[in-house]
C-alpha cells in the first residue's frame, strides 16, 4: 500500500502567545486529508522559536510540500521568512500558500520565488489533489484542480475557479496535532479557558469591501446539528472549555436553519461570542431569540460599517442605518452586548462623512450605552480582487491617493509588508488620508475608548475604567476630542485592552 503523501502546515507568528486561538483552518485541512497522521503542525503563535522548529523538522524528515495559511497585514512578513527559510533548508519541496491573502493578492504571492503554489478560496479538496498531482508530477493534473494557481516555466497560470463545497471532513478535528490544546485556551470576559471554534463556514452576502465575500462568493455551510454537538461536547468535557468564540463568518444565517444549531447551544449553555448581521438578530423569532438567552449568548460582533444608506447599498451591505440602531436596542432588550464596527474615512466625502459617522455612534450609545463601538478606517479590496461580478463597478471609482494619483496596490509579499500596506490590511490607514483627519480620527476613538471602557478588558482593575471615564466624560460631552493627551497618557499606564488588536 502506498504511504499517503506527507505535509507539513504552517501557521505564521501574527498575534501574541496570549491572543493565541486554535489554528482552525490548518486542523480542518489535516482533517480533510487521507491521512491526518501524516500531516504535521506549527503554530508560529504558540511556538515562538518556530522558525528554529521548521528548521529541525526539515532536517529530521521528508515532507512533499509545506502549507502555510497566510492572513494580510502582519502575518504576511511572518509568512515571508518562514518560506524563505524552507526554500534554503529544503530547495526541491513544494512551497504552498492558502488563506485570504494569497486568494486576495494571488499574482503578489506567486510573484514570490519562495512560494510555488497559491490556493483561491477553501483548501481541503484543492490540497488533496494538489498533492495527488504533485506525486504523481504530470502538468495536466495541475491544469484540472479548480481554485488552484501556479507557475508554469515562471509564469503564473491561474487555474478555474471553483464551486463552493463544504468540503471540512465529518469527523473531529485533529486537535491531537498540536500537542497540548489546553494551551490554546484563552482568559477573557466570557470565562477562564475560552475555546475557538468554527460551526458555519462562508457568508451569502457580497460586501464588496469583504474578503469573505470574495473567497465563498455568496456560498456558506453550516454544520449538522449532531456535530455540532459532538464538537462542543468535547471542548467541554475533553478540555474543560468554558466558553466558546465562534469564529463563523456569519454565525445567523436563516433562522430555519439556524434553529438546530441554536437548540444545542441552549442545551450545551456555554457563554459564547459571534458574528451576526442586524438584519438576522432582528428577523428572529420570540421563540429563537429565548434558545438565544438559554444558550448563554453574551456578545455580537455586527458590522454596521457606516450611517449613509447610499454607501451601505453602494458596497452590498443589505441592511441600513435604521437597522443598526433597532439592532442595537433589541441586543439591550434580550441582554446580549452588541460589539459595532464603522468603516470611517471613505475615500468619497472623506471628512463629512466622517463627522456624520461620529455622531450616528454617539446615537447608538443613547439607545444602548453597553454598545462596543470598534472604529476602522474604509480600505476597500482592490479591484482585482472581488469577484468578477463585482468588479465593474468597483473599477469605475479607481482609488486615488492625496495627490489624486491612482493608487498602485502593491506586486509582491515584500511590498505588502511596507507599513503603508500593513496599515491598509488592518483598516489602521489609507492614502487619501490627510494628517489633520488622520489625528482627528484618533482622538476620537481615544475620547470614545476612555469614556466607554470595552468589557472585554479583563486584567485592568475596576479603578483604572472608572477612571477613564470620569476623565473623558466632558470631553466627549461637549465633543472636545482635540488633543486628549491626558487620556492617551493613561491608558498608556493603564494598557486598556483594543478590541482591534485582541479580539475578545
Amino acid at each position: 500500500m502506498t504511504a499517503p503523501p506527507k505535509i507539513l502546515l504552517v501557521n505564521p507568528t501574527m498575534t501574541s502567545r496570549r491572543s493565541a486561538r486554535f489554528p482552525l483552518s490548518l486542523l480542518s485541512l489535516a482533517g480533510s486529508l487521507e491521512s491526518a497522521r501524516s500531516c504535521r503542525v506549527i503554530d508560529g503563535n504558540i511556538d515562538r522559536d518556530y522558525l528554529a522548529t521548521i528548521r529541525r523538522t526539515l532536517a529530521g524528515e521528508h515532507y512533499d510540500a509545506v502549507g502555510l495559511t497566510v492572513m494580510g497585514g502582519p502575518q504576511v512578513r511572518s509568512a515571508i521568512s518562514a518560506s524563505t527559510l524552507i526554500r534554503a533548508a529544503s530547495p526541491t519541496t513544494p512551497i504552498v500558500w492558502g488563506g485570504y491573502f494569497p486568494t486576495l493578492f494571488t499574482d503578489a504571492a506567486l510573484n514570490a520565488a519562495y512560494v510555488d503554489y497559491a490556493v483561491r478560496g477553501p483548501g481541503e479538496a484543492i490540497m488533496g489533489e494538489l498533492l495527488a498531482a504533485i506525486s504523481s508530477g504530470r502538468a495536466d493534473a495541475l491544469e484540472s484542480i479548480g481554485g488552484l494557481s501556479w507557475k508554469r516555466q515562471g509564469a503564473i497560470v491561474h487555474n478555474k475557479d471553483r464551486k463552493f463545497a463544504d468540503s471540512r471532513a465529518a469527523a473531529p478535528l485533529p486537535y491531537d496535532l498540536l500537542g497540548d490544546p489546553r494551551a490554546y485556551l484563552a482568559k477573557t470576559f466570557l470565562g477562564r479557558r475560552t475555546a475557538a471554534h468554527q460551526a458555519s463556514i462562508g457568508c451569502r452576502f457580497r460586501c464588496t469591501f469583504c474578503g469573505v465575500a470574495a473567497m465563498f462568493r455568496g456560498a456558506t455551510g453550516l454544520p449538522p446539528a449532531a456535530r455540532l454537538e459532538r464538537d462542543l461536547t468535547w471542548l467541554k468535557d475533553e478540555l474543560n472549555a468554558d466558553s466558546i468564540q465562534f469564529f463563523d463568518h456569519n454565525f445567523f444565517e436563516r433562522e430555519t436553519d439556524m434553529v438546530p444549531l441554536l437548540e444545542v447551544l441552549a442545551k450545551i449553555q456555554l457563554p459564547w461570542w459571534c458574528y451576526a448581521r442586524a438584519d438576522a438578530l432582528l428577523n428572529l423569532s420570540a421563540e429563537s431569540w429565548a434558545l438565544v438567552r438559554k444558550s448563554k449568548l453574551r456578545m455580537a460582533y455586527i458590522g454596521a460599517e457606516s450611517p449613509n444608506d447610499a454607501m451601505l447599498k453602494s458596497i452590498r451591505k443589505g441592511t441600513n442605518s435604521d437597522q443598526t440602531l433597532a439592532a442595537a436596542a433589541l441586543c439591550r432588550r434580550q441582554g446580549v452586548i452588541p460589539e459595532l464596527s464603522f468603516m470611517v474615512a471613505p475615500p468619497q466625502d472623506t471628512e463629512e462623512e466622517t463627522e456624520r459617522t461620529f455622531e450616528f455612534i454617539r446615537e447608538v450609545k443613547k439607545v444602548n450605552p453597553d454598545s462596543e463601538i470598534i472604529v476602522y478606517i474604509y480600505t476597500p479590496l482592490p479591484a482585482a480582487s472581488l469577484p468578477a461580478n463585482s468588479r465593474a463597478s468597483a473599477s469605475a471609482a479607481v482609488l486615488r491617493d492625496l495627490t489624486g494619483a491612482p493608487i498602485r496596490f502593491p506586486a509582491t509579499p515584500e511590498e505588502w509588508t511596507e507599513k503603508r500596506w500593513v496599515d491598509y490590511a488592518c483598516h489602521a490607514d489609507a492614502p487619501w488620508l490627510t494628517e489633520p483627519l488622520r489625528r482627528r480620527i484618533q482622538d476620537f476613538v481615544t475620547v470614545l475608548g476612555c469614556r466607554f471602557p470595552t468589557v472585554q478588558d479583563v486584567r485592568s482593575p475596576s479603578w483604572t475604567k472608572s477612571t477613564l471615564r470620569a476623565l473623558a466624560s466632558w470631553r466627549y460631552r461637549f465633543r472636545r476630542y482635540g488633543r486628549p493627551w491626558e487620556l492617551a497618557l493613561t491608558r498608556r499606564l493603564i494598557r486598556l485592552a483594543d478590541p482591534r488588536a485582541t479580539g475578545i
